[in-house]
């Protein structure tokens, strides 16, 4: 009975070992936080200027349309201006791809899982 009575405490430690993983799960989540954040602000300039360049695509068109002198000549800078829009659509989605894997990778890195390990999965 007097052995039920008495209370196990864990050697000192491992109750150091405890305490300090709260900590560094804490300051790992802290920095994961940080990555993310300079990932994000880096994207939203990014397509700032992007957004920018589009601005500035169709009032480039607008302009030009209004100096055109014939309906081929019209139709000609109307297909340039949507050729171009076209590519900086392929850009965009390859810049969509490229934000989504640097910031799954530093999500997955902050977890501790390398790419082989997710390549195996």
């Amino acid at each position: 009975m007097a052995m039920n009575d008495q209370k196990v405490l864990p050697p000192a430690a491992d109750a150091q070992a405890f305490l300090n993983w709260g900590q560094v799960r804490t300051e790992a989540a802290v920095a994961l936080e940080k990555d993310l954040l300079a990932a994000y602000e880096e994207a939203s300039r990014v397509w700032l200027a992007r957004v920018r360049s589009e601005v500035t695509l169709w009032s480039d068109l607008a302009n030009r349309l209004t100096k055109t002198r014939s309906g081929p000549e019209a139709i000609e800078t109307y297909a340039q201006c949507v050729s171009q829009r076209m590519k900086m659509a392929i850009d965009d989605g390859r810049l969509l791809a490229d934000e989504a894997q640097r910031i799954g990778e530093k999500i997955s890195k902050s977890l501790g899982i390398r790419g082989d390990q997710l390549a195996n999965r």
